[in-house]
């Protein structure tokens, strides 16, 4: 597991920080449509990535951005922490749902991609 994971965030951090902030922000995507679904541990193991693409993306960018990074990647470990009351709660999911896809939106944002292509 730890090889893998090794091998991931190297391929990971080969990538440029836009790149790197793309692919947080697809998987925050991915969260918010995994939490209008029934697979638990989908949320689960997407959330633990991002967290993962965070730690080695915040201390390259700028500050500002990885604070807010860091505070996205916060929010994610607390969801973590009371998991299952929130996902059997319909409110707190739909809550989960649309803060995922404020904070996608965001780190797209960040990200600069959608102003390259332009």
């Amino acid at each position: 597991m730890n090889q893998n994971l090794d091998e991931k965030q190297a391929r990971f951090q080969g990538e440029n920080t836009s790149h790197r902030l793309g692919h947080i922000a697809s998987n925050l995507a991915r969260l918010r449509t995994f939490c209008d679904t029934a697979y638990p541990e989908a949320v689960k193991s997407v959330a633990d990535e991002t967290m993962c693409f965070i730690e080695w993306t915040a201390a390259e960018i700028e500050s500002e951005y990885a604070e807010e990074l860091v505070n996205i990647q916060i929010q994610l470990a607390r969801w973590k922490l009371k998991f299952d009351s929130l996902w059997s709660n319909e409110s707190e999911r739909k809550n989960m749902s649309e803060q995922a896809s404020t904070w996608s939106e965001r780190v797209l944002d960040m990200s600069g991609l959608l102003s390259e292509s332009i």
